[in-house]
């Protein structure tokens, strides 16, 4: 390890740049929340517990768009299909 390191070419922010379509911001959770949907994806052996919030808050946004009629045949299709496998 160098005693001095050269930070003048050094540039602030985000290491990696956000993809296109997504925007970095900063909320806050409750702690339990939190830890739910981080145990969850440690309990599917990895992932990215941001993307499962994100998954989530896209489902609840389709379903509170959706018809009551519409999410009834949307479940029972995908139960269809489940007992197919």
């Amino acid at each position: 390890m160098e005693t001095d390191y050269d930070f003048s070419q050094g540039k602030r922010g985000a290491i990696e740049p956000t993809p296109a379509g997504k925007t970095r911001i900063t909320i806050r959770l409750d702690d339990k929340i939190l830890t739910w949907f981080r145990e969850q994806v440690h309990l599917a052996g990895g992932g990215n517990y941001q993307s499962l919030i994100n998954d989530a808050l896209r489902e609840y946004i389709q379903q509170r768009r959706e018809p009551l009629e519409e999410t009834l045949r949307r479940v029972l299709r995908e139960e269809l299909e489940r007992i197919k496998k």
